[in-house]
């Protein structure tokens, strides 16, 4: 079988990984400032937090950001079920924002519709998360410039797009958004095994994010509260010091994580190239086949994490499921990406169903997501192709 994705790990990664687990630390000690350091210069921002996963990340930066009950943090529904959760978690509500129907990103005139109508309704956004889908990133200085009229907080969900551009700059230097979340998961464009981050250019935020992802707690002890409210310090109470300033949680990224994350980096440049030359090899490839290929915007240059096609349903004889089951039949180990989060039974306890965002669901009947990995060879995909064309011919 011919998977969607697959991590890529090499002998340095385990040397990296094997070093850790020799040493005296395997969580807590230099393992995670440096990959920290180096994903920060790498994307060009001034702080990155690493966390456990980038579900951890939303969820810290919706709390960094005082988002609470009575807010709401809108978002897409084309993403993963963690892009809407991270605002219940915090007792906001959600909404969603329809997408473009060629990027399959936040549509920027839904976005600035919807935003007019709750303006007039006294019922705007606290924050607005704008998913960077397959690894391209969303049209954020158009939604920077909405941010700025409407006074809401960006929360950049790249879970998909570490390694991606947007007008020149990584995705992940904060140009635009308060703070921009990543995911390492394995099918990731590069992995920690589980694991997340969070970037920013906010000294404030990103302190606040640091420990929020532990426990609340900071130390060493700083003498002085910001309200000028004494507080105990080492000089009084020792170097064993640590104080809670703040409910936090668990959240914390492992040095065996946060080495194999270092190796990892070392590499995106390559496995983004590669995946770049095999998306442009499937564009030729799959030119004369009832489908659409991946839209680009002239001004992102995507990671490419997915590779998603949608099916001619009109042109062909087969529905999708057909199609994808020939392919799974094949060894072709395809995958959908994703099912509107409203459609899902939770949120359609919360009130929300099926029609209210029809490009979202229009793109859902017809996509299909392909294999798609740094390590895939042409002749993987040559055999994803012939499949294609033998089952849609």
């Amino acid at each position: 079988m011919i998977p969607y994705g697959r991590q890529d790990i090499s002998a340095e990664d385990i040397d990296a990984v094997t070093e850790v687990l020799r040493s005296d630390w395997l969580t807590q000690g230099q393992a995670g400032p440096r990959f920290e350091q180096a994903m920060a210069a790498y994307c060009g921002s001034r702080s990155a937090i690493a966390v456990a996963n980038a579900t951890a990340a939303l969820h810290i930066a919706c709390l960094a950001l005082d988002l609470g009950p009575g807010d709401a943090l809108w978002t897409t529904p084309n993403t993963f079920v963690a892009s809407a959760n991270c605002a219940l978690y915090c007792g906001a509500a959600v909404d969603f924002v329809d997408i473009d129907p060629r990027t399959y990103n936040m549509s920027v005139p839904a976005l600035a519709e919807k935003l007019e109508i709750a303006a007039s309704r006294g019922r705007l956004p606290k924050i607005v998360v704008p998913v960077h889908f397959a690894g391209q990133s969303c049209e954020m200085r158009e939604i920077r410039a909405l941010a700025a009229r409407y006074d809401f907080r960006i929360i950049e969900d790249a879970s998909h797009a570490v390694g991606g551009e947007y007008l020149g700059r990584k995705v992940g230097s904060c140009d635009y958004g308060d703070t921009t979340i990543f995911s390492f998961h394995p099918v990731k464009v590069i992995t920690t095994g589980e694991g997340g981050m969070a970037l920013t250019n906010d000294p404030k935020l990103a302190e606040r994010l640091s420990y929020l992802r532990s426990h609340g707690i900071i130390r060493p002890a700083r003498p002085e509260e910001p309200q000028g409210e004494p507080r105990v310090n080492e000089e009084r109470n020792g170097p064993w010091m640590y104080e809670q300033i703040e409910l936090g949680l668990n959240y914390r990224m492992t040095d065996i994580q946060s080495a194999l994350g270092t190796s990892q980096l070392a590499r995106l440049d390559p496995f983004v190239a590669r995946r770049r030359e095999l998306a442009a090899r499937y564009d030729r490839l799959l030119a004369k086949l009832p489908l659409t290929c991946p839209w680009q915007h002239p001004d992102t240059n995507s990671a490419w994490h997915l590779y998603v096609i949608r099916l001619h349903r009109n042109e062909i004889k087969l529905s999708r499921r057909q199609v994808f089951d020939a392919l799974r039949a094949s060894g072709i180990g395809v995958n959908v990406h994703y099912i509107p989060v409203h459609t899902q039974p939770y949120y359609r306890k919360l009130g929300f169903e099926t029609g209210m965002f029809p490009e979202a669901e229009s793109y859902y009947e017809d996509a299909i997501t392909l294999p798609l990995f740094s390590r895939m060879t042409n002749d993987e995909q040559d055999i994803v192709v012939a499949a294609l064309e033998k089952i849609l011919a």
